[in-house]
């Protein structure tokens, strides 16, 4: 059901992470004894985080500490990691430009063509790290890139677009066939982006083990101003969540549905699963780490885009390390740190012992949960307010 916007034109009414709230129920228990574990496909997570591919976010380094602390991060094969060798040169460049010639300068770093030998040669040395090496391309160069990653040793592989879906019209190049890709990859393959119900249950069919959701939520993204699409992070998720569950009874398979983007505090990322979410994707929280390669600055995937840039570089700061960024002790007063023990408290005040009795959790509508009452945070710039 939607509200009429104009004369015969309907629309839906969406919600975002700002204007829900997660209901306590009648039990509670331990967040020590929760369990937060997650799968995709065949590959297990202590902890359901995965870093964006996003070059301001992961690099070799940060991948292989990602993983030994039980997430996952993915490392952009269509970026500056596969392009140069010298990578610590150019984010040094890349750091240190004026807001006013950084996206022309990442424009300009970006011509430098994909290396094939670079691709292979970061995978062996995540896997030389001794931890799960996840790595992404757009569906464009997926083709070619993908094998090369695979017998590198890539362990999960990610094709990702602004917008996916299993149809595609294209006269002027061919389009990527993502149930041929999946068969031939042979490891699990997740596929993003979307929002909508009928897109996740059509890309299910493709044999991908899970699908990113959110279409230009993202700090440095601004898909949602330069192109006006997307749909809120809460509402897309209950409905590609709905999609995994309607397919897990058609099928006997279960397609992982992971949040990405939007989230930038422990209580969005736990309001991401309680709208469906098996795992999340982060981009900003994990720009702000003292071993991202971005040196304090984020910027969109889109950001390089030639004709339209669809991103942006943001300073983010340096506020942690990732260990306390993950599992605390949390410095700052926002929400921003220890989102591990975040998503552990939250479970235990709704008595969730698993990730899936979080995705039954009640949800309410509740446009001012973030102000009620706190009209000093606000006054002071401090906690919520800042």
């Amino acid at each position: 059901m939607g509200l009429f916007i104009g004369k015969d034109r309907e629309a839906r009414r969406a919600y975002g992470f700002d204007e829900v709230a997660i209901a306590p129920g009648v039990l509670t228990c331990n967040p020590d004894e929760v369990n937060i574990n997650s799968n995709i496909g065949p590959v297990k997570l202590e902890i359901p985080f995965l870093a964006s591919a996003m070059d301001g976010v992961v690099d070799v380094k940060f991948a292989i500490a990602m993983g030994k602390l039980g997430g996952l991060a993915v490392l952009n094969l269509d970026g500056i990691q596969a392009r140069y060798e010298n990578s610590e040169e150019i984010l040094n460049k890349i750091a240190n430009a004026s807001p006013e010639e950084a996206t022309a300068l990442v424009q300009d770093i970006y011509k430098e063509p994909v290396k094939e030998k670079l691709v292979a040669q970061r995978v062996k040395e995540i896997k030389k790290g001794g931890v799960i090496a996840a790595v992404s391309c757009v569906p464009t160069n997926a083709s070619k890139i993908g094998p090369i990653a695979k017998e590198a040793g890539a362990d999960i592989f990610v094709v990702q677009s602004t917008v996916a879906t299993a149809r595609h019209i294209a006269t002027k190049y061919k389009a990527l066939d993502y149930s041929k890709f999946c068969k031939e990859m042979a490891i699990p393959v997740i596929i993003g982006n979307i929002v909508s119900y009928d897109a996740a249950l059509e890309l299910m069919e493709t044999g991908c083990a899970a699908l990113l959701v959110g279409v230009g939520p993202g700090a440095a993204c601004t898909s949602r101003g330069v192109l006006g699409i997307g749909v809120p992070q809460v509402t897309s998720t209950v409905d590609c969540a709905a999609a995994r569950d309607i397919y897990l009874k058609k099928s006997g398979k279960y397609i992982s549905i992971i949040t990405d983007g939007g989230m930038s505090s422990g209580g969005d990322i736990c309001k991401a699963f309680a709208s469906g979410a098996d795992a999340v994707m982060v981009g900003s929280a994990f720009a702000k780490t003292k071993e991202a390669p971005g040196k304090g600055y984020h910027w969109g995937m889109a950001t390089p885009h030639q004709n339209l840039p669809r991103g942006t570089r943001i300073r983010v700061g340096v506020t942690g390390t990732l260990e306390e960024i993950l599992y605390g002790p949390a410095h700052l007063d926002d929400g921003t740190q220890n989102l591990v023990g975040a998503l552990r408290t939250c479970m235990g005040s709704v008595g969730a012992q698993t990730i899936k009795e979080l995705q039954m959790a009640e949800i309410v509508i509740a446009p001012d949960i973030k102000s009620e009452g706190k009209i000093f945070q606000r006054a002071q710039r401090i906690g919520m307010g800042k």
